[in-house]
């Protein structure tokens, strides 16, 4: 039987240019060991996961095109960020005061993310995702986690969502941007942060929604696994860039909320992403040896870039993308064996 083939991207904010860029190199790797430039990554993978700016990535890579194939392709959708990053994270002086680094209102407008999502989707739906998806998100008024999956969205209208409302759900990160006020297509209300604040690194959401899934009905491919348990999958999760900025003693000791807001926000998303690539490491260590290479964690180094979500000048990406050049350059045979072991899967 094949194994069903996972993708899932953290969040990180303008960050996500480094895994878009990786994916960008890896899409090309699979064209030519496939001989054929007209696939795209999303036809690739089985299913994909996503967080945050990891999300609106899934998004674009599971976007329905002709024939139910990708839409966009891998460079397409790092475009979204090189060319348009610097007006996502933008805001006028006032807004800069008023603001107060975020303090007492959320740094930027939610308007010209918003805008930039409708010129990508328009308004097509989840349920015609190309493949099973997983998308996180958190509802603040009802209190609870919320997974924009395709195969919750064909089943009831309830959970059914215009895809450029999911991507602006699950990238609504506190201090940066207002929650997302969307409604499902039956009319259902949602206020909904950033996915981040409880699934930065989606990874491990993504295996337990796969278990549950009949990819051989859903894919339509007799050889794909139904339920599939580890040994039947192979996950290639990638991070946004290791963020080690360091918090010391001296400057925390007294501190009160107003002081631990951005470093909470740090610690929780740095936390979480760490957490579950430990969690999945060790349960692919207690498979049998042939099984354990079959989960990869990427989580490439930020080289001259900046850590900050919303660094998002011309240089910073630049940097980024640089970063995520080199990680490809140092790390060309392991991505050469995913692609390989995907393509076995195909």
């Amino acid at each position: 039987m094949k194994k069903i083939r996972i993708l899932s991207v953290d969040g990180g904010g303008i960050r996500g240019v480094l895994p878009g860029t990786i994916l960008m190199q890896l899409e090309k790797i699979l064209q030519q060991k496939d001989n054929n430039s007209t696939r795209k990554l999303g036809d690739y993978f089985d299913m994909i996961a996503g967080t945050s700016t990891g999300g609106i990535l899934a998004c674009l890579y599971l976007m329905p095109g002709e024939n139910r194939k990708a839409k966009y392709s891998a460079a397409e959708a790092v475009d979204l960020y090189i060319k348009n990053g610097h007006t996502i994270f933008d805001r006028t002086l006032k807004e800069k005061v008023l603001s107060a680094g975020g303090i007492f209102h959320q740094k930027y407008s939610h308007d010209a993310l918003y805008g930039l999502l409708t010129s990508y989707f328009g308004d097509e739906t989840l349920n015609n995702f190309i493949k099973p998806s997983l998308i996180t998100s958190y509802e603040i008024t009802d209190r609870k986690s919320v997974f924009f999956t395709s195969a919750d969205a064909c089943a009831d209208d309830m959970y059914n969502f215009k895809i450029r409302d999911v991507a602006r759900a699950t990238s609504a990160a506190p201090t940066y941007f207002a929650p997302a006020h969307i409604q499902s297509l039956n009319g259902q209300l949602y206020t909904l942060v950033d996915g981040g604040m409880f699934a930065n690194n989606p990874a491990l959401c993504a295996y337990a929604e796969a278990r549950k899934t009949e990819f051989s009905k859903v894919l339509n491919d007799a050889d794909k696994t139904d339920k599939p348990t580890a040994k039947d999958m192979m996950i290639v999760s990638l991070g946004t860039g290791s963020v080690k900025k360091q918090y010391h003693y001296d400057e925390f000791k007294h501190a009160g909320e107003i002081k631990w807001l951005e470093p909470v926000i740090d610690i929780l998303m740095a936390g979480n992403s760490e957490t579950v690539a430990y969690q999945l490491t060790q349960m692919y260590l207690t498979l049998e040896a042939d099984f354990q290479k079959n989960y990869y964690r990427l989580e490439p180094g930020l080289k001259e870039a900046c850590s900050e979500m919303d660094e998002a000048t011309k240089e910073n990406i630049d940097n980024l993308y640089q970063a995520g050049l080199t990680y490809v350059y140092e790390n060309i045979g392991m991505l050469k064996e995913i692609a390989d072991k995907i393509l076995e899967n195909d």
